[in-house]
């Protein structure tokens, strides 16, 4: 008796589809599960129209919406005219209040197939206000899931609190392929007698970003009045955007110890974190933030604010420290670090360890395709 065909899984990025010309966690996200997903079988980006709606704006939500019922039109005709391309489950990625997924919902009832939702945040206050039309959507497409994979227990308490009865709920940890581990002459970090070399990278855009490069700067100053005695430091900042220029006008009062470098490529940013100390990034409210996975896969410890976010790819103590949410929390657990290498060198041996043990691809691979089998072995034909 021949062995059943794989699921042909149709995968679907509202936020941000993968080949956006944008870097960001999101994308490199939505790219690694794309990635996990082939481990599981044949998959196909189903569409790549971007829903976003970044400032409440109900004329744009309503032509997003237009767009996704065409975009709606276009998939089915073309499972009708190409059989072979049906397929058996459909997987979309990222899926809240801002980018709502509009058009998996609607192709697996179509279709009678299984549908999922992988990272999913409901915020049930939106449903009033400038985005409540794409709130509700949002809230329709996460209660139509056969499976919700939530990234941190925080998304999966809200999830199962609202969620419909016998939905199912599992936990898909952040997760990364792999560098090739450090050498150990990189891994010597924090070396007597050189400044500590610090290290950013973050887009720099309004809101939660600009918060964190406001927190760290004032930490810094901080660092510098409380403990002008406490090891020297330099900081790169790698990262661009279009608050670029109130992020050089915090950081100008420290002269030539902070480099910013720009956004740095991608096949770049290996060098960055090989070559510095300690990675320094608040992350107010971060989903989780792959900076913090690829710092440490790259045996660089870190150091962010504890929130459910960062909580998830950080273990404190092992990789990094979490630290509360004010400069002088921030510069407290700074100055401790400067002030003690060998602790600095046995965060980063620790990190990627830690990142190996818990967020490799390999490991989310065989995580997604034992989950995903059980739905589509009940799938009809």
């Amino acid at each position: 008796m021949s062995a059943p065909s794989p699921p042909r899984i149709a995968f679907y990025a509202p936020l941000k589809p993968v080949d956006h010309p944008v870097p960001s966690g999101d994308r490199q996200m939505a790219r690694l599960i794309l990635r996990a997903l082939a481990v599981t079988g044949p998959v196909e980006v189903a569409s790549g129209l971007r829903v976003y709606d970044g400032s409440g704006d109900a004329a744009l939500q309503a032509r997003l919406t237009a767009r996704a019922d065409a975009e709606c039109g276009r998939l089915l005709s073309l499972y009708a005219a190409a059989p072979e391309r049906r397929p058996s489950l459909w997987l979309s990625y990222h899926v809240y209040y801002k980018a709502p997924d509009l058009i998996g919902p609607r192709i697996a009832r179509s279709l009678g197939i299984p549908y999922v939702v992988a990272e999913a945040t409901r915020a049930r206050k939106r449903l009033t206000g400038p985005w409540s039309a794409f709130a509700a959507a949002a809230e329709a497409a996460v209660e139509a899931a056969d499976l919700v994979l939530c990234v941190s227990d925080r998304d999966r308490q809200a999830v199962e609190a609202y969620g419909p009865p016998g939905q199912r709920v599992a936990m898909l940890p952040p997760f990364l392929d792999l560098p090739p581990a450090p050498e150990p002459s990189t891994a010597e970090r924090g070396a007597p007698g050189s400044p500590t070399r610090l290290l950013t990278v973050a887009m720099m855009r309004p809101g939660d970003k600009l918060a964190s490069y406001r927190l760290l700067a004032e930490s810094l100053h901080l660092l510098a009045a409380q403990l002008p005695t406490a090891r020297p430091w330099t900081l790169d900042i790698v990262g661009d955007g279009p608050a670029a220029a109130e992020v050089s006008a915090l950081f100008a009062p420290f002269g030539p110890r902070v480099r910013l470098l720009g956004a740095g490529a991608p096949a770049d940013l290996a060098g960055h974190y090989r070559a510095a100390d300690l990675l320094v990034w608040p992350g107010l409210n971060e989903a989780f933030g792959m900076v913090y996975l690829e710092a440490q896969a790259h045996g660089l410890p870190v150091l962010a604010v504890d929130s459910a976010g960062t909580g998830t790819v950080i273990r404190d103590g092992v990789g990094g420290r979490l630290t509360g949410p004010t400069p002088q929390d921030f510069a407290a657990a700074l100055a401790g670090l400067l002030a003690d290498p060998p602790a600095l060198r046995s965060l980063g041996q620790g990190a990627r360890a830690h990142v190996e043990a818990h967020h490799g691809l390999p490991a989310a691979a065989e995580r997604l395709r034992a989950l995903l089998t059980g739905l589509t072995r009940r799938a009809p034909a």
